[in-house]
C-alpha cells in the first residue's frame, strides 16, 4: 500500500505567523484578480477571516469606507502600486523599459549617443570629451600636449522631457475575464501610477474603463474593478438603445472603444499640457458605438461600428493627441483584431502593438515613455 505524506509538520518546527505586510501582499495579489468580490468575502462573519481583516486594519492597509464597506487605504494602495512597479522592472529590467531607468532622473533631459558640433550658447556640461579630444588630435596631427580649440568641441544631442497628460483606456468587456487579461492590465495600470508619482510628478494620468459604456476610474475604483459579466449568449446581437430613455436592463459586456476615445479626448482637450496621449488596451474589435442619441450593440462586430470608431480616432488625431493601441492576443483567432488595430494606427498616425497579457507591462511602459518625449536641441 502506497504511503502518502500529507504534511511536513511534526510539531517540532517553529510556527512564524505572517506579518501584516506580507499578508497584505498576498491579499493584494488576489484583489488584482478578483476585485471587489474579494473584499466582500473577507468581510464575512468568519472567525478566521475576521482575524486576518483586523490585522490588516490595525496595520493601516485596509479601512472602512463611508458606507461601512471595506476599502484599501491610501497606504495600502501606495504599497500595491510600488510593488507592482518594482515587479515590472524586475521582469523587464534588461529590456527597453530598463534602459529608461537612469535617464529619467536628474534635470529632466536625456543624453543621446548622437552628437553635433558645438554652437555658441551650448552648455559645456553636454560636451562629448572623447570626440572633442579626437578632433583636436587629428587637427594637430598628433603629439603632446594636445591643444583644444573651439572648433574641436562636440556636444551630445539632448532630449527635453516635458510634462504629459495621459489617459489610459482599459477594456472591461466580458472577454477580458479570460486568461487573466484584466488582472494583468490592472497591475500594469497601478504600476504606471507609481511611476508617474515617483519620476514624473508634473504629469497627469487618468484611467477610463470602457465596456458598453465608458466610465472614469479612480485609483481605488480601478483596484476594485472587474470585467463586465456576459449577460447575452446569442450568436447574433443587434440592439438599438435610446440613450435618453434606456430600458431597465442594458447588457454591459460589449466593447465601446468609440465612447472611451470620446471621453478621453474631451478630458485631454481641457488639459493645459502640450503633450497629450491616449493608451488603449483592448482584446477585441468594437461591438458597440453611439449613433446620434442611440447606443448600438452589434455582434459579430460590424463595419458600421468600426467606421464610427475610426471617425473618433481621426478626431483624436486632429486634436493633437497621440494614440497607442495595445491588443492582447492570447490565441490564433485574433486576425480581425490585428487588422482593426492596424487601421487605428494608420488613422491616428500612432502606434499599434500586439502581445500576451504577461508582456503587457513592457509595451505599456514603453508606449508611455515614448509618448511623453519631445525631441529638441538644448542650448
Amino acid at each position: 500500500m502506497a504511503e502518502f505524506e500529507y504534511t511536513r509538520w511534526d510539531g517540532k518546527q517553529r510556527f512564524v505567523p505572517m506579518d501584516a505586510e506580507s499578508l497584505f501582499d498576498h491579499v493584494s495579489d488576489l484583489l488584482l484578480e478578483h476585485g471587489e468580490y474579494l473584499l466582500r468575502q473577507i468581510d464575512r462573519d468568519d472567525p478566521d477571516l475576521q482575524e486576518v481583516l483586523q490585522k490588516l486594519i490595525r496595520a493601516g492597509y485596509v479601512e472602512r469606507d463611508d458606507e461601512g464597506g471595506l476599502a484599501v487605504s491610501p497606504r495600502g494602495l501606495r504599497r500595491l502600486q510600488d510593488r507592482a512597479l518594482s515587479d515590472l522592472f524586475q521582469i523587464h529590467g534588461r529590456g527597453s523599459v530598463g534602459r529608461h531607468d537612469s535617464p529619467m532622473r536628474g534635470d529632466g533631459s536625456i543624453r543621446h549617443e548622437e552628437n553635433r558640433p558645438y554652437q555658441y550658447g551650448d552648455s559645456t556640461s553636454n560636451l562629448d570629451w572623447h570626440e572633442t579630444m579626437r578632433n583636436a588630435v587629428i587637427r594637430q596631427g598628433g603629439g603632446c600636449p594636445v591643444r583644444v580649440t573651439e572648433d574641436d568641441f562636440v556636444v551630445h544631442e539632448m532630449e527635453n522631457q516635458t510634462t504629459c497628460a495621459t489617459v489610459l483606456l482599459l477594456d472591461m468587456s466580458g472577454s477580458m475575464a479570460r486568461y487573466g487579461k484584466f488582472s494583468q492590465a490592472k497591475r500594469v495600470a497601478l504600476a504606471l501610477h507609481a511611476l508617474i508619482r515617483s519620476r514624473f510628478p508634473g504629469d497627469s494620468l487618468r484611467t477610463i474603463g470602457f465596456f458598453t459604456f465608458a466610465s472614469p476610474l479612480t485609483e481605488r475604483e480601478l483596484l476594485r474593478a472587474g470585467p463586465k459579466p456576459v449577460s447575452i449568449f446569442d450568436h447574433r446581437v443587434f440592439l438599438r438603445i435610446p440613450i435618453d430613455r434606456p430600458p431597465a436592463f442594458v447588457p454591459e459586456h460589449f466593447t465601446n472603444i468609440q465612447l472611451g476615445l470620446q471621453y478621453a479626448r474631451r478630458l485631454l482637450t481641457r488639459d493645459p499640457s502640450r503633450n497629450k496621449q491616449i493608451i488603449c488596451v483592448t482584446d477585441g474589435e468594437p461591438t458597440a458605438h453611439v449613433e446620434g442619441r442611440e447606443l448600438v450593440l452589434a455582434y459579430p462586430p460590424s463595419d458600421r461600428t468600426a467606421r464610427f470608431t475610426l471617425d473618433e480616432v481621426r478626431r483624436c488625431r486632429e486634436s493633437g493627441i497621440r494614440l497607442s493601441t495595445v491588443a492582447l492576443i492570447e490565441d490564433s483567432f485574433y486576425l480581425d483584431l490585428k487588422n482593426f488595430v492596424d487601421q487605428m494606427a494608420r488613422e491616428s498616425r500612432g502606434v499599434a502593438a500586439y502581445c500576451h497579457a504577461g508582456d503587457l507591462g513592457h509595451y505599456l511602459m514603453e508606449s508611455f515613455v515614448q509618448g511623453r518625449r519631445q525631441r529638441r536641441r538644448i542650448g
